[in-house]
């Protein structure tokens, strides 16, 4: 039989150009940044420049009155494993060097309707502004404004609009601002959001761009269409390169679908379709997908805290499991379970993740028969371990043998400068 001839291969090239093209295009792959293992969300009139020590302070203090150690924290959380001592110390450290990865300074439902907007706007940014100038702000942080539905539009452009403003006067927008888009419906409003960000840069003097935003998908039309469809995909479409993430708001969704308020849940099965779709819609795309939050908290009574601790750290692990690997917290209190969930998912697996890595890059047998793709969610799983500080570049050198670089490259994570 003959062999195919190169013209036949070119001209299947050209046949698939444009798949090829739009393929690139729409699903680049990793972005190359950190994902935040959380979003903390503070009403934007309880948000000053020392929110973030309050918060550290705050989750220290709880451990302190209702856990003093890693034995008794273990006892609380029902955990059959215990905790180790070298865990625990290492969630205080995290609370002591960087208790929120990730801060949103809330417009929306956790600041509601007042006269007094522009200025808590304004207020906020300089508090913001004087964090980044001293290098305390956390790696991601931002703001959460109103809809753009038609009842909040105009106040929540021109909230962003002062925010912004602030920040750029004061030379304060690093690659870690985020905007969070509130109760999302619609794809055209995506489009609109573009479009804002264009004249918010234009008008400040803020390079082309530059402003991301967050989808908040916290409405059934963000999920289903009614043509049947999920708009989300064409939502990250059409937000020309600017969205960076897909956020699951629990309680507005559930509401929206008639769930009665004691079954509201991030594991109702409701929740589970959504972010499902969410993830679905996300994959490929760089665009993080971050799980919502519970709103049993860990105050009152010593027993009341525990209870409250277990199901924090319970939905904590479920969302990492799904593999939703960012979630919210609402509670200074919530800190010390979200590490503790997050760094016990980054470290019951190392040594069995890095046995296997390290025998698919040296050869060898691990006991596993791993793919390329198998190899790519190792690494990956290693290097979240590795960002949010359940490991350390020291171990992964004992343990694999291999540096950083190689980790992403094994990962699919193209290095950033």
């Amino acid at each position: 039989m003959a062999p195919v001839e190169e013209a036949f291969l070119v001209e299947l090239d050209r046949r698939l150009a444009g798949a090829d093209a739009e393929l690139a295009a729409l699903y680049p792959g990793d972005r190359g940044v950190r994902q935040p293992v959380h979003t903390v969300y503070v009403p934007a009139d309880r948000f000053h420049a020392g929110t973030v020590g309050e918060w550290a302070q705050g989750a220290k203090e709880a451990l302190e009155r209702n856990a003093g150690s890693g034995s008794e924290l273990a006892e609380a959380l029902e955990l059959p494993t215990g905790l180790s001592d070298e865990l625990f110390e290492r969630v205080l450290a995290k609370l002591e060097r960087e208790p929120i990865e990730d801060l949103r300074i809330d417009f929306e439902d956790g600041y509601g309707t007042r006269p007094d907007e522009d200025d808590a706007a304004i207020s906020a940014a300089r508090a913001v502004a004087d964090l980044v100038k001293t290098g305390e702000v956390p790696p991601y942080y931002g703001l959460r404004i109103k809809s753009l539905e038609a009842p909040t539009r105009r106040r929540g452009v021109r909230t962003l609009d002062l925010f912004v403003g602030e920040l750029a006067r004061a030379e304060a927008l690093t690659d870690g601002f985020v905007i969070t888009l509130a109760k999302v419906t619609s794809v055209e409003q995506i489009e609109a959001m573009v479009v804002v960000l264009d004249a918010i840069e234009e008008a400040h003097g803020i390079p082309a761009g530059a402003l991301k935003f967050e989808i908040q998908v916290e409405t059934p039309q963000a999920i289903l269409g009614p043509n049947g469809t999920t708009p989300l995909g064409r939502m990250i479409k059409a937000g020309a390169g600017r969205v960076t993430g897909l956020h699951y708001g629990t309680y507005d969704y559930s509401a929206s679908l008639g769930i009665a308020a004691a079954y509201q849940s991030m594991e109702h099965p409701v929740a589970d379709h959504a972010k499902d779709t969410m993830q679905l819609a996300a994959a490929g795309t760089g665009v993080f997908v971050c799980d919502g939050s519970t709103n049993v908290l860990p105050i009152g009574e010593r027993e009341d805290v525990h209870a409250a601790w277990r199901l924090h750290l319970r939905l904590v692990r479920r969302s990492l499991a799904r593999g939703i690997y960012q979630g919210w917290d609402m509670h200074p209190a919530q800190l010390p379970t979200r590490y503790v969930a997050t760094y016990l998912f980054y470290r019951e697996s190392l040594d069995s993740a890095a046995k296997r890595l390290r025998a698919y890059v040296n050869g060898g047998d691990s006991g596993y028969l791993d793919e390329p793709a198998t190899a790519a969610a190792l690494a990956t799983y290693i290097l979240r371990g590795l960002d949010c500080g359940a490991t350390a570049q020291s171990e992964l050198d004992t343990l694999i043998g291999i540096d950083t670089p190689t980790l992403a490259k094994l990962a699919r994570r193209p290095l950033r400068a």
